[in-house]
């Protein structure tokens, strides 16, 4: 890639405990004193557990508005629920990209009394003039996600995006304008992707390692790794690794939080509050 930029590691990060939901165990990566956030992305968690008692409780009906979920299963079974009538299983391997827009109320249960439960959660932030949008949901069983296969057995699981042989994702997103990849690499493979020179990007290592193809510098399992701006992220695998690759549009507008609503200033705030409290979700 002539005249290109590689992008390179700018910071890496483990997460740190955290529950949430009905007691749910999980890693939060995006959203602490050490990553606040990355702009669009507010949050990112790893729930991954084979004991029950981690996840059970799920995640009752709560409310939210201001920005979208994205909810992605490695493993297990979660069902969901919302205040519009909408319900259905997200199964291994598929995506929910849930637009909570301007309120929705809605649950995520575990589907399953026993075994792994291992899986991501993605707050992705709206511009200003969209958070008022009407909730609105975007979900793919397994089957509808695209999957890339190459000779060596790697394998791309395109949730959003468009890979470098030109394999589309089947979420679209025009306000941040994502990349979401799930890359299984084989060891000694190759893996090149173009990104826009200005997303903000971060890849996390679910299992292996992950190399910086020009720099060598590696990121471990269970690792968050964000990278530098540039044109493309080349990745080499010392061994069989697998790894999450997103990319989003930064909003670059000022954020107000307030839990589950995510709006401009505080005072929208404190209207979600009174709005949700009204009953108007």
């Amino acid at each position: 890639m002539n005249n290109q930029t590689q992008r390179q590691i700018k910071l890496i990060s483990q997460g740190m405990p955290a529950t949430d939901g009905d007691g749910v165990k999980l890693t939060r990566i995006i959203g602490t004193p050490q990553l606040d956030m990355l702009d669009p992305f507010l949050l990112l968690d790893v729930f991954e557990s084979d004991q029950p008692q981690d996840y059970i409780g799920g995640f009752p009906k709560h409310p939210h508005r201001g920005f979208e979920t994205v909810s992605y299963l490695l493993a297990g079974n979660m069902r969901h629920k919302d205040s519009a009538g909408n319900e259905g299983v997200i199964t291994p391997g598929g995506v929910q990209w849930m637009t909570a827009g301007k309120g929705i109320e809605h649950s995520e249960m575990p589907e399953q009394v026993e075994g792994l439960l291992k899986g991501f959660q993605l707050w992705v932030n709206l511009p200003s003039h969209a958070k008022m949008v009407e909730p609105g949901y975007q979900e793919f069983p397994p089957e509808q996600v695209a999957v890339e296969t190459w000779p060596s057995g790697t394998s791309i699981r395109v949730i959003s995006g468009t890979t470098a042989q030109g394999t589309v994702g089947p979420v679209k997103n025009h306000y941040v304008s994502p990349t979401y990849m799930d890359v299984q690499l084989k060891a000694g493979d190759v893996f090149e992707q173009s990104l826009p020179n200005t997303d903000n990007a971060f890849i996390y290592v679910i299992s292996g390692t992950a190399a910086i193809d020009q720099s060598g510098e590696e990121v471990a399992t269970a690792e968050l790794a964000i990278l530098t701006a540039g044109d493309y992220v080349r990745i080499r695998a010392q061994v069989d690794s697998r790894f999450l690759l997103v990319s989003g549009k930064p909003i670059n507008e000022p954020v107000a939080r307030g839990g589950p609503f995510v709006m401009n200033t505080k005072a929208e705030v404190l209207q979600a509050f009174a709005d949700y409290q009204s009953g108007q979700f």
